[in-house]
């Protein structure tokens, strides 16, 4: 056994991303002053709970926290997947937040993963599982993922701040690798689709911001069509809330998306309003602001909206060794840095090219050939 050589990061930004790459790409980690000089030093719970995922997906992986949690040493092991595993995400972040990487790692697995979350669905922070289900999961089929086997079902819709929601996700494992992609075309779109939420509130909710919705969209496009999924009971939650989310198809077969969700603020930042609760924004102008951000992403141009860039440059890295093209709108914060975490930790460089006439930005790269070895070993 020779002595494990770790890389040396600094810092808690982009920790969930670096979790994963050190993963796939084998790479152990040393994470040092995670929010030193914060009031409350460390780790997060929701950052704890990914590591406690991670624990759950595969074998023999190593995690060591300091006392204040502000040092991380990760040594990755076997990614196994599993079936019917359970594990509860907790209402720190919401359950968007732990099935990106799930998604990213079910791929490269033993066996093909099926694991029940719970918490919360659906917050303003991360994307909603509705998100994910009608957009995400599509995404993966350029890069040659069955759909057979891939699939995510919302038992129960969980609002902040108490949570409450569950869903079931299924991964299938890459046969051997993922299949690069030349992906530019991004089309026009042809109709709109979209399911408004909502918990332990009037039905009526629903209506309304779908009302609101299709005021605005109506005038550029007639086939929009909106459904509801009103939940009452056990399968509501534990708190009040409701939401839109909506996807564009366009004519090249790309889905832009755009969600939000309006619920009670958790306990921590309820301090402000001491007195009473706060108003909840009104369903019209959730319906309206909803449908503005989907406008502006379309605007943006590319062939995904700018919450999946980050997701797409990385199953980009992860393909053979051959060249993938993409196109994107405006690069986003996230999306630089994981440009530079998949540098980092595959060695993968994307060639940036900005096309004027569209104002959109051209991704070129050559994929760093991750194949599926844990299947092999199997």
């Amino acid at each position: 056994m020779g002595k494990t050589s770790y890389m040396r990061l600094k810092g808690s930004s982009h920790l969930r991303q670096r979790l994963v790459l050190s993963t796939l790409a084998s790479t152990p980690i040393v994470v040092e002053e995670i929010r030193a000089d914060d009031t409350s030093p460390g780790l997060r719970s929701h950052e704890i709970s990914l590591l406690r995922l991670l624990e759950k997906v595969s074998d023999d992986c190593l995690v060591e926290i300091n006392e204040t949690g502000t040092k991380l040493r990760y040594k990755p092991g076997v990614l196994m997947g599993g079936k019917n595993l359970v594990h509860d995400c907790g209402i720190g972040r919401s359950i968007g937040y732990f099935i990106e990487p799930l998604i990213l790692l079910g791929l490269f697995g033993k066996k093909p993963l099926s694991v029940r979350l719970k918490g919360i669905t659906n917050d303003p922070k991360d994307p909603s599982v509705d998100t994910f289900r009608t957009t995400t999961l599509h995404m993966l089929k350029r890069f040659g993922v069955p759909l057979e086997g891939l699939e995510l079902k919302i038992e129960s819709r969980g609002a902040p701040p108490l949570g409450g929601g569950e869903v079931t996700l299924r991964v299938p494992i890459v046969p051997n690798t993922l299949t690069a992609t030349h992906w530019v075309d991004e089309g026009m779109v042809k109709r709109i689709r979209g399911v408004t939420f909502s918990t332990r509130v009037s039905p009526q909710i629903g209506n309304r911001m779908i009302y609101a919705a299709r005021g605005i969209l109506n005038s550029f496009i007639p086939d929009v069509h909106i459904f509801t999924d009103h939940r009452s009971g056990p399968a509501g939650g534990r708190s009040p809330g409701y939401g839109i989310s909506l996807v564009a198809e366009t004519t090249s077969g790309c889905l832009i998306s755009a969600d939000t969700s309006v619920s009670y603020p958790k306990a921590d930042e309820m301090e402000e309003y001491t007195e009473e609760k706060p108003e909840l924004m009104p369903p019209e102008d959730v319906g309206v602001q909803v449908a503005s951000m989907l406008l502006e992403e379309i605007a943006q141009g590319g062939v995904v909206d700018s919450t999946h860039q980050g997701l797409l440059f990385l199953l980009c890295a992860l393909c053979p060794q051959d060249v993938s093209k993409v196109r994107v709108g405006k690069l986003t914060p996230y999306g630089i840095e994981t440009l530079r975490n998949i540098r980092d930790f595959l060695g993968v460089k994307f060639v940036i090219k900005p096309d004027p006439e569209s104002t959109t930005v051209i991704l070129t790269c050559v994929g760093c050939g991750m194949k599926n070895l844990s299947r092999k070993i199997s």
